[in-house]
């Protein structure tokens, strides 16, 4: 799996606004808290607010917030919204692969590749994320 430069950063985003759950968390602030290009931050925020990840609030006190706990989000819900699908092999989903003679078991292995990291991003929710914080892992700056 390819880990994208958006990837990383919409993740790394949703886990400092999750850190300042109740609260608001301002784009700017968000950028220089994670060290993310503004604009390309902006872009980002829209994915993850359409996907239904996060809510915007307008006005001098606004910002994002998270949709739904922190419980309910995984890895694979903010990975989806910013890149789509998991794995493709030459740009099309893994599962409409096809092969013919000695090949014809590699679409087998490239279905057991997906599976295998959606068992992995599809089972750490943000929330667990921060139990590896508090378990001695670097901490998410906080944006306060």
């Amino acid at each position: 799996m390819y880990v994208s430069a958006r990837t990383d950063y919409a993740v790394r985003a949703m886990l400092t606004i999750a850190s300042e759950q109740p609260g608001l968390v301002k784009a700017a602030t968000l950028a220089a808290a994670q060290d993310i290009p503004l604009s390309f931050l902006q872009g980002i925020l829209l994915d993850l607010r359409r996907a239904g990840l996060l809510h915007s609030h307008r006005g001098v006190d606004g910002g994002y917030a998270l949709a739904r706990p922190a419980e309910h989000i995984t890895v694979g819900d903010v990975v989806r919204a910013v890149g789509g699908a998991l794995t493709t092999v030459r740009g099309l989903p893994t599962a409409t692969t096809t092969y013919h003679g000695v090949a014809t078991g590699l679409r087998d292995v490239w279905v057991a590749v997906e599976e295998a990291i959606e068992g992995v991003v599809d089972h750490r929710t943000l929330a667990q994320l921060f139990q590896k914080e508090s378990s001695g892992c670097a901490p998410v700056p906080s944006v306060r």
